[in-house]
């Protein structure tokens, strides 16, 4: 009985918060804290910036803190009931330490470390975290902040990108971030111990060239980066930057309003993952979406998507499949008869082509799996597949053309096919869909 009150009591404290801090869109985030989480992944960075803006009133007057995990999870744009992975990223926040050193107010400097956070746990769907003593008052110093918006922060997908904002953000009163050693900014973008990127044309081309080009897609802030050289060495970094004004949001080109909201919901229902979502309006159009959802809702009606809906809309969207609603003529024409009558070759070159559609369309379903995956998930993904792989040069070009490696469909489409049975579409619904009968075209390519 005792538990079970403590829980209920947790879990009105998690309700109350909800109508403070986190109605908030902004979380103030010290200089030291932003200096120290480099190494996270973007999961864990954005769950580090709303557990700080959760706890932020009580931080100097709360021992511990708490958030219904729900909630948790929907504020760092993780829909997903999957706890180990939220777990996991607790665990990681534990195991990471908080390193400062700043100027005190009376001049001298201060050096300090401490874990991100002291201790976490998940009760009856309510986490429960504390700081130290010295981080939190680290954390809630006035005087030293940068706001961190929290619904522009959803909209980034690489922990590199985030980092560079966070970094940068703070500073955009003055435009520029003043000039950082190159090991500094290894250090802020969490790389400093990859013997990769001390080579400073990997570090440009696979974290500085992105996380910018990422900044200045999705944020309020716009950065170019100038670089500084001893000698025909880059020995510092700078990063310009000037704030553009929030109007109405516009996500990728499409500006959310009450049309594409209510789109982006259709799609979520079916699985698509909010981002991918944006993608396709943006690529598509509203009309042209809306038109394909339509079909999509009239083939789920007649059973006819007997796999991944998100495969079925993406094939449908590219017209990979031909799946415009059949005309009344087309629909009465046998196709046994017309397969009949065709050639052999004819017949051979009908199946080549439906199973080059079918390809595409599982590589487009994949593409559809991964994007609704987290960031934790994709990485032990890809680690998880490479495993299985033994030619080098199968897994070279899979790291460079990740899921749509093509000496890897088969190995591909396997390995999804065990993660995700029957989300992958079928040749055969693919041929039904185009008025086809697989087995007669199979019979008559073989004569």
């Amino acid at each position: 009985m005792a538990a079970r009150d403590g829980a209920t009591g947790s879990a009105t404290e998690a309700r109350e918060t909800l109508r403070g801090a986190l109605r908030r869109e902004s979380v103030k985030k010290n200089v030291a804290a932003i200096h120290v989480s480099g190494k996270l992944s973007l999961l864990q960075r954005k769950l580090a910036n709303v557990l700080l803006l959760n706890a932020y009133d009580g931080l100097l007057s709360r021992r511990s803190h708490v958030i219904d995990a729900r909630t948790l999870c929907v504020m760092i744009g993780y829909n997903s009931n999957d706890t180990d992975t939220l777990k996991e990223a607790l665990r990681a926040l534990v195991e990471t330490t908080a390193e400062w050193d700043m100027l005190n107010d009376d001049g001298g400097r201060e050096w300090g470390v401490s874990a991100l956070l002291a201790s976490a746990r998940l009760r009856n769907g309510v986490c429960e975290y504390a700081y130290s003593p010295a981080l939190a008052e680290k954390l809630h110093d006035p005087k030293i902040f940068a706001l961190i918006n929290l619904s522009i922060q959803r909209e980034f997908s690489s922990g590199h990108a985030l980092a560079l904002y966070e970094n940068c953000y703070r500073f955009v009163r003055t435009g520029s971030t003043g000039w950082w050693e190159i090991e500094i900014f290894r250090r802020l973008m969490g790389v400093h111990d990859s013997a990769y990127y001390r080579n400073f044309k990997h570090l440009n081309a696979k974290i500085i060239k992105p996380a910018v080009a990422e900044v200045n897609a999705v944020s309020n802030i716009v950065v170019s980066p100038e670089f500084r050289r001893q000698g025909r060495v880059v020995s510092h970094v700078r990063f310009l930057m000037r704030e553009i004004a929030q109007g109405p949001v516009v996500e990728h080109g499409v500006t959310a309003d009450d049309e594409t909201a209510a789109l982006r919901d259709r799609m979520r229902a079916l699985g698509v993952s909010d981002r991918l979502a944006r993608q396709w309006l943006d690529e598509h159009g509203a009309p042209y979406v809306a038109e394909k959802l339509d079909y999509v809702a009239a083939a789920a009606r007649r059973g006819r998507v007997r796999g991944s809906p998100v495969g079925y809309l993406s094939a449908a969207l590219r017209d990979d499949w031909r799946v415009s609603v059949p005309s009344p003529a087309r629909r009465t024409a046998p196709a046994p008869a017309r397969v009949a009558a065709a050639s052999a070759e004819a017949a051979r070159e009908t199946l080549a082509t439906l199973r080059r559609t079918h390809r595409v369309a599982c590589f487009d379903a994949v593409e559809a799996l991964v994007a609704a995956r987290n960031p934790t998930q994709r990485d032990a993904d890809r680690r998880q597949f490479l495993r299985g792989v033994r030619d080098e040069v199968d897994r070279e070009d899979f790291r460079r053309r990740g899921w749509r490696s093509a000496v890897n469909t088969a190995a591909i489409f396997a390995f999804w096919e065990r993660i995700a049975p029957g989300m992958l579409p079928r040749l055969e619904a693919i041929a039904e869909d185009q008025g086809l009968d697989l087995a007669a075209l199979r019979a008559a390519a073989a004569e």
